[in-house]
């Protein structure tokens, strides 16, 4: 089934941001925490720096009215660099690849920094900031239970 979450970006606090949340929304996180050494070896991407694998890649946490807070961590040494209006994301979680496609194509339309939709370890991912200049992320994820 399809759902919306808001997905937030932190430069290096967002396991403390959510453990904050939790106790202000008394929920708990959704799926393990993942952090960024959790992630699949990829020999043909560059290395992380010892301090960068134990950033978080993904937290998720369940709030009100069956809304998600979504949230990882920004990495500088991957040229990321988060500032106020980069940090917040709609995230779609679809239920199809055409659905997601159908969407992606609609709102990147005219908008810019565009990740096209791809097959990611997790499953299909893309993303893109709309023609106003809002934040969209779109997933079909491999495992319905993963996130």
């Amino acid at each position: 089934m399809s759902k919306v979450a808001i997905y937030l970006n932190f430069q290096g606090n967002t396991e403390n941001a959510f453990n904050y949340y939790k106790s202000v929304f008394g929920t708990e996180f959704s799926s393990p925490l993942m952090r960024i050494k959790d992630i699949p070896y990829d020999p043909n991407e560059p290395k992380f720096s010892d301090s960068d694998l134990n950033s978080v890649m993904h937290v998720a946490l369940p709030i009100t009215g069956g809304t998600e807070l979504m949230g990882s961590d920004t990495l500088e040494s991957m040229g990321h660099k988060l500032v106020v209006g980069n940090n917040t994301t709609i995230s779609l979680q679809l239920d199809s690849k055409e659905e997601a496609d159908k969407h992606y194509a609609a709102l990147s339309d005219g908008g810019s920094d565009k990740a096209a939709m791809r097959d990611e370890f997790w499953g299909y991912w893309g993303s893109c900031l709309d023609k106003f200049g809002v934040r969209w992320m779109f997933n079909v994820m491999k495992n319905q239970n993963t996130y």
